[in-house]
């Protein structure tokens, strides 16, 4: 009888020393799992970003400049074809001194924000509309794709023939070099969204344009901005191709007016500050408007590294 009894003892004893082995194993499983649902969300020191954000671009800049500096100096071409940096600054700064260096970029940035949001407004609801009707899918899908690889520029002799050598030329230009790719950017975004959103939206009553508004928007943001960006590019280089063949004293002088004065005045060292201008508008648009708000997007949605 002792012996039953002590052989009970010893297995509820045996029971217990197990159970607390696997509630200790639970509950660091837990910690561990709250350990990574409320990671404390720290902000990178300010050293640490400017030498992995700041010093690269800076370091490639001055590389690319002392390239340019050592082509000129040893005169891989001649000075009148390849000026010295020096020279296109000396450029820059007269155009500065003249007053007309602002308006040739405020004229193009006010055409090419213009031009962006009238793409917006037509490659959005086109893109929803690719995205989830079948057969306009079928139908216009390719047609978008191969709208999108042809080049604006081949666009520009026949807005002239339609419209003239007048604002409307330049506008038709990039609207049929963005639109695509907003639109293309948008139907990514959609295809990528799991049925599960959909179906749980219907559920309780997203449909119509209630899903399409706190549904499927939202779930397709990421592949939409990436849409934009690439439509900000493309309506940049349409515009520019526009303004630099279709010139008249009746448009305005942008930034490709500029690089067609200096073409046509055989001066390099205005071609190539235009061109430097050109490259710094469309990088500081990215950098300053786009960049930022695809962080945030993919921050929120948990797809990018806190300390980016």
């Amino acid at each position: 009888m002792a012996s039953t009894e002590t052989t009970t003892e010893t297995r509820n004893a045996a029971d217990a020393k197990a159970a607390d082995a696997r509630g200790s194993e639970t509950a660091g499983l837990e910690a561990g799992l709250d350990a990574l649902e409320t990671r404390a969300v720290s902000r990178p020191p300010v050293l640490r970003t400017l030498l992995s954000k700041v010093v690269p671009p800076v370091v490639a800049v001055v590389i690319v400049l002392a390239l340019w500096q050592l082509a000129y100096h040893f005169e891989l071409k001649a000075h009148y074809q390849l000026p010295s940096p020096l020279d296109v600054w000396g450029s820059l700064r007269e155009k500065w001194l003249e007053g007309t260096l602002l308006s040739y970029v405020w004229e193009s940035v006010s055409r090419g924000a213009l031009g962006f949001a009238a793409s917006l407004v037509i490659g959005t609801p086109l893109g929803l509309l690719v995205a989830r009707v079948r057969p306009v899918r079928a139908a216009i899908g390719p047609i978008l794709s191969g709208l999108q690889s042809l080049p604006s520029v081949a666009w520009v002799p026949a807005a002239i023939i339609w419209f003239g050598i007048t604002d409307a030329t330049i506008y038709a230009v990039v609207l049929l070099g963005a639109v695509p790719s907003i639109a293309n950017g948008l139907v990514s975004g959609v295809d990528q969204i799991p049925p599960l959103f959909l179906r749980a939206g219907r559920t309780i009553g997203a449909t119509g344009m209630k899903g399409v508004r706190h549904v499927l928007l939202p779930a397709a943001l990421p592949g939409y901005i990436s849409g934009l960006k690439q439509g900000w590019a493309f309506s940049w280089r349409s515009l520019m191709a526009a303004e630099l063949i279709a010139t008249s004293p009746d448009l305005g002088a942008g930034l490709g007016q500029l690089l067609d004065q200096g073409r046509v005045g055989s001066d390099m060292s205005l071609v190539l500050a235009a061109i430097l201008l050109i490259l710094v508008v469309g990088i500081g648009i990215e950098l300053l408007i786009f960049a930022p708000i695809e962080r945030r997007v993919l921050r929120s949605r948990g797809l990018l590294p806190n300390a980016r």
